[in-house]
């Protein structure tokens, strides 16, 4: 931590680190990075922190936000998510992370989960329950790319426009350009900026679509009324009463000063303000006192209480929204989802009117008041893939022996098929990079659009370090291409892995992405679709503990002039020996 009297400087650092370094169980230390800092509805202050080696957790910091108190504690396994973020949304703080591998070039794979709690310190858990905190994690898709230019899409931060739509900056990857100079040398992550969708109590980007990469609207930066008090000027308002100035970028005064411009309809007001020596102030909007002072924060008749010990003599952000003849007033401290008093009101009416900023018994200080039109939301996501019937030619449901329109790539004669099942036991080989020593198993692929799907028996047990035993579907042109789905034990976790290998620059490149929580029995789809524009194919991934409900996540691309065949695999470590249990092979259209 380092404290400075103003955003220039200078800077002085504290003495110690706010977490100091976190030796791990084997030597060296956990990776103790990716700070973020959250104040809870209570007005107490957490720091979350973490990643891979180590997991993330959440320590409460002291009142001045320079030390840590308290003990930690864990709120995502180790050695799946890392760049916690969290906010707080309708009653529940969300931790956003990300998961996969942030740098791969090519075949980076990175996204963005979440998942929710009442709690600041947890436990999170995702919309099926699934918790994040657990050997088999969970975690509901929030960002994940979806075949066009943009992969390894992750790391996340939230911020509000003035028309109070949610945006989402993050990090990717242009797959065309992935690394900042030579191949294979450092990775070149742009940020990019999407919009983010709150869709039945869930977060996702583009309603569901993914990463943008063409122009759209950008966030609502001004509006009808947009006073920064840069002068000393106040042209377009009008004081009823009192004395107001604007000096150094902010109004100050106390009793009632109105915009001049009249406003009406679904609208977003907002102020910055500091009670440096009112007893209350705020905004008055359509007729109706918005004021934060004296413990509480009051709209109208409505009231509710501010956290004990809040210090209102800081910056504070108060936003008001107004839809239809609701309103609802909003306190936070930094006006990054970290509301601590929430209050909602009906007006009498829908109403237009002229917005005034107000300070009783003493001064306050405003900055940054604006009104502008409220955003609309978007109610519905993007449809998942559709599943058709079952196509009957292409499909096998292993009843009686191994169908003759498999075909092998080095064979197993381990692999067996009986009693409606095909009993793989997991080899002691693998596919990625360029030992290629692993058996696959594949079937043509019908043309155009489809579904293929298997169902997965793989006891990998819990917790124990089981590397990389797994077992799924594959989508193969050959070993230096193809696109891997399999539950898969990674250390301690057990996943479902989305990996992929492509040839770059002369060698092969092997990244992934993690899409839902692998079950002792998982089912796994790849969802073919050819793009109109440039024949590419795109494979999107999903997976589901019980068949019905399905998550859907990252989509891995391959060239318009391959033609990939579909397939299953069960490799990875022969230690402790497992066998994969396949019910069947299908294709749907």
């Amino acid at each position: 931590m380092a404290t400075a009297p103003s955003p220039a400087g200078p800077w002085t650092f504290a003495d110690t680190p706010v977490v100091a370094p976190r030796p791990g169980a084997g030597g060296g230390y956990l990776w103790t990075i990716d700070p973020s800092q959250l104040t809870g509805a209570d007005g107490r202050h957490w720091l979350y922190y973490g990643s891979y080696d180590g997991g993330i957790s959440v320590t409460e910091l002291s009142p001045d936000g320079l030390r840590a108190v308290g003990t930690p504690t864990p709120v995502a396994v180790d050695n799946r998510f890392e760049g916690a973020y969290v906010l707080r949304s309708d009653g529940w703080y969300y931790l956003f992370a990300s998961t996969a591998n942030c740098c791969a070039g090519p075949a980076t794979g990175y996204s963005v989960q979440v998942g929710r709690s009442r709690d600041p310190r947890g436990p999170f858990t995702d919309r099926d329950g699934q918790r994040l905190d657990v050997s088999r994690a969970g975690g509901t898709p929030v960002l994940t790319q979806n075949g066009n230019r943009w992969i390894g899409t992750g790391h996340n931060a939230v911020l509000t426009d003035l028309s109070g739509q949610d945006w989402i900056a993050y990090h990717a990857i242009d797959r065309a350009d992935p690394y900042l100079d030579e191949p294979f040398g450092v990775n070149e992550r742009p940020m990019l900026l999407d919009r983010l969708d709150w869709i039945d109590g869930w977060p996702t980007v583009n309603a569901g679509a993914g990463p943008s990469d063409t122009a759209r609207p950008a966030p609502v930066t001004t509006g009808p009324i947009d006073a920064r008090f840069a002068t000393a000027d106040l042209h377009g308002w009008r004081a009823e009463h009192g004395r107001w100035q604007a000096t150094a970028g902010a109004l100050t005064g106390t009793g009632t000063l109105t915009s001049r411009t009249r406003i009406g309809g679904d609208l977003r007001a907002e102020a910055d303000l500091r009670l440096t020596g009112a007893t209350n102030a705020g905004l008055r909007l359509h007729g109706v006192d918005v004021r934060v002072g004296r413990g509480r924060l009051t709209a109208g008749a409505a009231s509710t209480a501010l956290p004990a010990g809040l210090d209102l003599r800081d910056r504070h952000n108060l936003a008001i929204e107004v839809r239809g003849q609701q309103l609802v007033a909003t306190l936070s401290p930094s006006r990054l989802g970290d509301p601590v008093a929430q209050v909602t009101t009906r007006l009498p009416r829908p109403a237009a009117g002229n917005l005034s900023v107000r300070a009783e018994g003493g001064p306050a200080e405003f900055d940054n008041v604006s009104a502008v039109r409220l955003y609309r939301p978007v109610r519905h996501a993007v449809p998942d893939p559709r599943v058709g019937p079952v196509l009957r030619g292409y499909s096998d449901e292993f009843t009686g022996g191994l169908d003759p329109a498999w075909q092998w790539v080095r064979q197993d004669p381990a692999a067996t098929v009986s009693g409606g099942a095909l009993r793989w036991p997991v080899q002691n080989a693998d596919l990625s990079g360029t030992g290629n020593t692993a058996g696959v198993l594949l079937r043509d692929a019908p043309a155009g659009n489809y579904v293929a799907e298997t169902k997965v028996t793989l006891d990998l047990g819990e917790d124990s370090v089981r590397n990389y035993q797994q077992a799924g579907l594959v989508a193969y042109v050959d070993d230096d291409r193809f696109a891997r789905l399999t539950q898969v034990a990674i250390w301690n976790t057990r996943q479902v892995e989305y990996g992929y290998e492509l040839p770059f620059a002369g060698q092969p490149v092997y990244g992934g992405s993690i899409v839902g929580t692998p079950g002792t029995t998982t089912w796994l789809r790849l969802a073919h679709r050819v793009d109109p524009v440039n024949g590419e194919h795109e494979f999107r991934a999903g997976s589901s503990r019980d068949g019905k409900r399905w998550t859907w996540g990252a989509v891995w691309t391959f060239p318009a002039d391959t033609t990939p065949r579909i397939g299953l695999v069960a490799h990875g470590g022969a230690t402790p020996a497992v066998t994969a249990e396949f019910d069947y092979l299908r294709f749907h259209r």
